[in-house]
């Protein structure tokens, strides 16, 4: 979670407003002149795909079951490409598919360059990534660097014994003299971080669960060989990477024990401030090695995953310059079980400590947290509620950043209900019943609501589907003018005329509590969005500059009266300067 940052939400001087909010034919006037452009504020022609970019994440176990095995497969999103392109987003990245043993679904990797045989073939992923490029997205892959899975060829080698090629490609360590593992860290999911091994008599290290030994990116010839991984993808015609777990790539090479945070948690690992085991200043050298590969490629992206609480310095320093990431995936939102106008302005407004190169990235939801219909909207009334769905996801896509959907976020999924006999993923079950566990968003999507399994499957998904996901099917939604995808869908085609809600600056209002408004700017380009994000209709009196009309948005029902804005429960209101219209 991001630090709270005391910023300053005015507009500067130039852009306030004397006279308050007056109405007339819908439209906002003020006799004062809009504020001069800045510089990142004119066109940009030469901007790159993913720099304002919206990103649709599959999780491929969920998505789409073809050959019906109750799994999702590579056929699967084929078939649903379509949809997804007709949604209007700019990309899709698909979450591991790769030879996986499956102790984490796909995260602990037996083969980086193949295809595990539940999800389909290379064949299968070329003709995705054929006809992704024909209906006009970018295809971007997971890619697992910091670890591999325990039934890895390399990890099988490398734990023979000593002496062998890959003994080092691994982290491994003596025991301390009283036989316990070499230091005091913790593994994300349960336990200490260290495991014993027979044949070598030494510990390994594992940030997360046993089965997926760290790898020891120290070692140039493992540098080497994550490279030929990357280029390999590269080479098949990939548009880049979602780097997972980027800043455990290197360990402390003394094993320093981590400091006690002086927090309490859900586990042992959140006692202690990481500063031995993840974000190590020797990450940036293998990084500006990663970055140079892909720079040698024409048009292609990473965005890291810098996730499990971090800072804001942490998450800016792996894309400040360019010998860095391209961006971040911020996890600022994801890790708050709060919403409030307060985190929307915060979060934002650090970023503009950073240097010039450096580029946000926004996510609500992904597959290793509660969806966020529930997580934000359970304490307010709005879990349920189409409109909160719909105000969320104008909300993010409203922001400055290249922005992640994930899968079923477009429909306002709620978070499923996965009884314990039920449960796959292992966080949840070695938490239980302290956290709410990832099988909960990782359900089946629901494509169909009168058939058997919702569309997803011929037979019994590996997860249950949720009742209440039923009546939220796509089949429905994309036939139902006033749903929540065809809200988003409504939305995306706006965004795509506007350059100020692609590449624009963003300044934030004043407003009280739960309010979140701020203008989007891109030279002759302005656009007011505002937010009601609270159950209680709010009229709200903003100040501001010249003249404003509303533009009709499917399912954004603010409107404009005497005086300033009206804003329903869970409402919002886009408005475009006259200016720009």
């Amino acid at each position: 979670m991001l630090p709270a940052v005391i910023c300053s939400f005015t507009f500067p001087l130039y852009l306030l407003l004397y006279g308050a909010f007056m109405t007339k034919n819908d439209i906002i006037r003020s006799r004062h002149e809009p504020a001069p452009n800045r510089p990142d504020e004119r066109k940009h022609p030469e901007e790159p795909w993913w720099r304002g970019a919206v990103i649709y994440q599959i999780y491929p176990r969920s998505f789409a079951d073809a050959d019906g095995d109750g799994i999702g497969d590579l056929k699967g999103i084929l078939d649903h490409l379509d949809y997804i392109a007709a949604l209007g987003v700019d990309a899709i990245w698909i979450s591991p598919f790769f030879t996986s043993p499956m102790v984490d679904y796909g995260y602990d990797v037996a083969d980086f360059c193949n295809v595990d045989p539940i999800f389909g073939t290379l064949d299968d992923f070329d003709a995705v990534l054929q006809k992704a490029h024909a209906l006009g997205l970018k295809l971007i892959i997971d890619q697992v660097y910091s670890h591999s899975s325990d039934q890895h060829p390399w990890f099988l080698e490398s734990r023979r014994d000593r002496s062998n090629p890959k003994a080092d490609w691994y982290v491994w360590a003596d025991p301390k003299k009283d036989g316990g593992p070499p230091n005091n860290w913790q593994s994300l999911f349960k336990g200490a971080a260290w495991t014993w091994d027979g044949r070598r008599k030494q510990y390994y290290l594992h940030n997360f669960l046993s089965e997926q030994p760290d790898l020891n990116l120290r070692n140039q010839a493992v540098q080497d060989a994550i490279l030929d991984i990357a280029r390999f993808w590269l080479d098949r015609g990939v548009d880049g990477f979602r780097l997972d777990a980027a800043n455990f790539y290197m360990h402390d090479a003394q094993l320093r024990d981590n400091p006690p945070s002086g927090r309490s948690g859900l586990r042992p690992y959140d006692f202690q401030e990481h500063l031995y085991n993840r974000s190590r200043p020797e990450n940036f050298a293998f990084i500006a090695r990663l970055r140079a590969l892909i720079d040698s490629y024409e048009d292609r992206f990473t965005v890291a995953e810098i996730g499990d609480h971090s800072s804001l310095e942490e998450l800016i320093s792996y894309v400040e310059g360019a010998d860095r990431l391209h961006t971040a995936y911020s996890f600022v939102f994801i890790e708050n079980d709060r919403l409030s106008a307060q985190l929307v302005n915060e979060a934002v407004s650090a970023w503009d400590q950073a240097d010039n190169s450096a580029w946000p990235s926004w996510a609500f939801s992904n597959h290793d947290a509660p969806r966020v219909a529930s997580r934000w909207g359970r304490d307010r009334g709005g879990e349920h509620d189409p409109r909160f769905a719909k105000t969320l996801n104008t909300l993010l896509c409203s922001l400055r950043g290249t922005v992640f959907i994930y899968q079923g976020q477009e429909l306002g999924l709620s978070q499923a209900d996965i009884p314990y006999a039920r449960l796959a993923d292992p966080e949840a079950i070695a938490n239980w019943p302290d956290t709410l566990g990832r099988d909960g968003a990782r359900t089946p999507m629901p494509w169909q609501a009168q058939s058997s399994h919702a569309g997803f499957s011929t037979t019994e998904p590996w997860l249950p589907i949720d009742p209440d996901h039923l009546a939220l099917a796509a089949d429905g939604q994309q036939a139902d003018p006033g749903s929540c995808y065809r809200q988003m869908q409504d939305f995306l085609a706006l965004r795509k005329n506007h350059p100020a809600l692609r590449h624009g600056s963003l300044h934030f209002f004043e407003s009280p509590e739960p309010i979140v408004a701020f203008e989007r700017r891109h030279g002759d380009d302005r656009l007011l969005c505002a937010f009601n994000l609270g159950p209680d209709p709010l009229d709200w009196h903003p100040q501001s500059t010249g003249q404003w009309s509303k533009l009709a948005i499917t399912g954004l029902d603010g409107s404009i009266k005497a005086g300033g804005l009206h804003l329903p429960p869970f409402g919002g209101c886009i408005l475009s300067h006259g200016e720009g219209r």
